[in-house]
């Protein structure tokens, strides 16, 4: 099972994304990520992110949906559409679902309210990679609509609280 993390610039929330979901996911299942306007560079505060989790970036960069090596099952969009940033809409027979996230790169301020955000999110694609890991995968697969729909629901979980967002 391949999963895209889809953004605009893909050098921030998509390749955390990525980092996260291949540092734990099974063998058999693998993310990419790529964004409809990538930056042409990783951000600097994601890669070290990851680095202190442990997480290697090898391979990894900003990259096209256009240069995509697999296609995906599943296009997980990660920009945060309720900020007013457009999202890009992957076209293709794909099971689609949104797991907003606002842009920590955008954050000013110290540099500790930018490390603050930063962890933030990425607590938040943590809890949403291990709540997408321990769905029933193997029964999902053969009913869309409830894997769309739970899919849809791990979007809305929110790490640091647990709390839910519409």
């Amino acid at each position: 099972m391949n999963i895209l993390f889809l953004c605009t610039g893909n050098s921030c929330r998509s390749i955390l994304s990525e980092g996260v979901f291949n540092h734990l996911a099974p063998q058999g299942m693998h993310a990419i990520s790529a964004g409809s306007q990538p930056a042409g560079a990783l951000h600097p505060r994601a890669v070290a992110l990851l680095h202190r989790e442990g997480i290697s970036t090898a391979g990894y960069s900003s990259k096209s949906w256009d240069d995509l090596p697999v296609t995906p099952d599943i296009v997980v969009t990660v920009c945060a559409s309720a900020a007013g940033e457009t999202c890009p809409t992957y076209l293709g027979p794909v099971l689609r679902t949104h797991w907003g996230l606002e842009d920590p790169s955008h954050v000013a301020g110290s540099a500790e309210d930018i490390e603050a955000a930063f962890a933030r999110t990425h607590a938040i694609i943590l809890a949403r990679t291990r709540a997408f890991l321990a769905l029933p995968l193997a029964e999902l697969q053969d009913d869309r609509a409830r894997f769309k729909a739970e899919l849809d629901r791990i979007g809305t979980l929110q790490a640091w609280t647990g709390e839910r967002h519409e």
